[in-house]
């Protein structure tokens, strides 16, 4: 007995996540759905030659080059306590208003965010600096926690960005064009979070206090605080800008940067670089075996022709695209709460990119706005990745504390989405009035 090729992929969407609620690691999940749901359309013979084949052109990808170098930079910069000193001189820049530290991390983890290009490397790095001065300090915990947790989604935004290059990997898209898109969106998600700061500030003064502000000299001297992480960022991300180099040789670069910057800021010594390594080489091959997975499920996808039939649906029946955006806003809300961003990306991207495209979506916009709802992901129970990161490095805090401290910054992030979803939506009308 068999199945039109469209009920085999849901089938399989289904049984997918299905497995990942049982708690099958997603890498696991994506390869054995992806295999068998070819196997069960295409045949076995078939199925076995994409899935050999599959390391050997992945292998041979060239773009793939620039995740262990930009994970490379990131992990330096973060062993060689550049996190601490961008702290430090953001908390003197933002001294004298209520809130300052709260707005230093903010601006700590854009700042951190833009060259070590992970969420969770984020907050991981700024949470056991920030949280306990802030606590010091006699901050509200929760707004600690939740200040950490929430700006610590701007990792994954800012480029250089791990999951920006991942998607451009999966759509085919330039990374520098990414890059470029994600700058602006970074930025004001960031100014947000510090306005609900000041909000907050404003209506619970008990609960944000306000520091000393430091001298005009110290103030200078901060800004010269940042001169390692400008250095990194003009290296990676204005090469790229600039066309001075390739994406790739600017992940290089910026990787030789950051050690060099280590070295001979006595920072970190040569034998220190090991580890350095070492957990480069981890990080790297989890996420290549879970974008493993996530290929062989895309080429399942792909022969199911679920995308185009979704499409046709939409077609047939009219839908405005605002209905559609909306529509996949809220799957992917609920996909978030128990998926991480990458894992996420993976399954989704292959179904909703043809369908937006065929729409007249804008796929670089596109990728922005899956970038912003997978942060939501991030901070959002049961998984909430950041809060678990905070957690694992002040295991004192309740989660009860953590997740009570992030919902007001879920609020900002939602409008964040609205924004993106608004801005996406007008640049498709105007394409179809054209």
């Amino acid at each position: 007995m068999s199945f039109a090729p469209e009920i085999v992929g849901l089938i399989g969407f289904i049984g997918l996540i299905l497995l990942v609620l049982i708690r099958i690691p997603i890498v696991v999940a994506l390869g054995m759905v992806g295999v068998i749901g070819y196997t069960v359309i295409d045949g076995w013979t078939r199925a076995s030659i994409a899935l050999g084949d599959l390391p050997f052109a992945m292998a041979r990808n060239y773009s793939l080059s620039v995740l262990p170098l930009f994970i490379l930079m990131g992990v330096v910069a973060a062993r060689a306590g550049m996190a601490r000193e961008l702290f430090d001189a953001a908390n003197t820049l933002f001294s004298g208003v209520r809130g300052s530290l709260a707005m230093a991390s903010v601006g700590t983890c854009a700042g951190f965010g833009a060259i070590s290009g992970s969420s969770v490397a984020t907050a991981a790095s700024i949470a056991s600096i920030a949280i306990p001065e802030m606590q010091r300090h006699g901050y509200d915990t929760r707004l600690a926690t939740g200040t950490i947790a929430s700006a610590g989604t701007l990792g994954i935004l800012i480029p250089p960005s791990i999951i920006l290059v991942v998607y451009a990997i999966l759509a085919e898209q330039s990374v520098p064009t990414l890059f470029a898109a994600g700058v602006l969106p970074g930025i004001l998600y960031g100014l947000m979070q510090i306005a609900l700061i000041v909000f907050i500030g404003w209506r619970r003064p008990d609960a944000v206090p306000r520091a000393p502000g430091a001298a005009m000299l110290e103030r200078l001297k901060a800004v010269l605080g940042f001169w390692k992480i400008g250095v990194l960022f003009l290296l990676a991300v204005g090469g790229i800008y600039n066309g001075w180099f390739s994406p790739t040789e600017a992940a290089a670069i910026g990787a030789l940067g950051a050690i060099l910057i280590a070295l001979l800021t006595r920072a970190l010594r040569l034998r220190d670089l090991i580890p350095c390594l070492r957990e480069t080489v981890l990080t790297t091959a989890e996420l290549v075996l879970v974008m493993l997975g996530g290929y062989m499920f895309s080429y399942f996808i792909t022969i199911s022709q679920i995308p185009s039939a979704l499409a046709d649906l939409l077609v047939a029946n009219n839908l405005p695209g605002i209905v559609v955006i909306l529509f996949i806003t809220l799957i992917y809300l609920i996909l978030g709460l128990f998926l991480d961003s990458i894992s996420m990306m993976l399954i989704t991207v292959p179904i909703f990119l043809p369908i937006v495209q065929s729409l007249g979506f804008d796929p670089i916009w596109f990728g922005i706005y899956v970038v912003i709802v997978a942060e939501i992901g991030l901070i959002t129970p049961p998984v909430g990745m950041n809060i678990y990161v905070i957690h694992s490095q002040l295991p004192e805090l309740s989660l009860r504390d953590l997740y009570g401290g992030i919902m007001p910054f879920l609020g900002v992030a939602l409008l964040m989405i609205l924004l993106i979803v608004n801005g996406g939506v007008k640049t498709y009308q105007r394409a179809a009035q054209k």
